[in-house]
C-alpha cells in the first residue's frame, strides 16, 4: 500500500511504495540538530521505493575524517522541511522522515540507533534492538 507525504509548505510531495526495511529512532546529534528535537523517526527503505515531486536541496555531511560524504540530507528548498537522508555508505538506502507522512497512524519504531547521543531523559519502550555508533 502506498503512503504519501509532503513538506510543510507543500512544494515537495512524495509517494512511498511498499513496506520499509525498518522504522528506526535515530538519537545522533546530527538528527537532533536537523530536526530541532531529541531524536528523529525514520522509515528505512530503498530509494527505488520513493517518487518525489518538487525541488529538494541537499546538505552533505562528511565522515569524521572529512574524507567522504557520510549522509546526504535532503530537504525542501523553500520551507526547509527535512524529507529524507541518503545513507551514502549503503548504496540506495534512505531514511524517510516519518513526520512528513500524511498519515503517521501506523508508524511504530522498533529500532534505536546512535544511542550514545540519546538525551538522558529519553526512554522509549518496546524497542527490539539498539544499534550503537562504531
Amino acid at each position: 500500500m502506498a503512503k504519501t507525504g509532503r513538506c510543510l509548505c507543500g512544494k515537495v510531495s512524495y509517494v512511498f511504495e511498499g513496506d520499509p526495511i525498518a522504522t528506526a529512532v535515530c538519537h545522533c546529534s546530527h538528527c537532533q540538530r536537523q530536526g530541532g528535537s531529541a531524536f528523529s523517526v525514520n522509515l528505512i527503505a530503498m530509494s527505488s521505493q520513493m517518487q518525489i515531486s518538487g525541488d529538494l536541496a541537499a546538505y552533505d555531511e562528511m565522515g569524521e575524517k572529512g574524507d567522504q560524504v557520510y549522509v546526504r540530507r535532503r530537504f525542501c528548498s523553500s520551507c526547509g522541511s527535512p524529507i529524507l537522508s541518503e545513507i551514502m555508505l549503503s548504496e540506495g538506502v534512505i531514511a524517510v522522515k516519518a513526520g512528513t507522512l500524511d498519515d503517521t497512524s501506523d508508524v511504530k519504531p522498533t529500532v534505536e540507533a546512535w544511542c550514545v547521543d540519546r538525551q538522558p531523559w529519553v526512554n522509549l519502550p518496546g524497542m527490539a534492538a539498539s544499534l550503537e555508533r562504531e
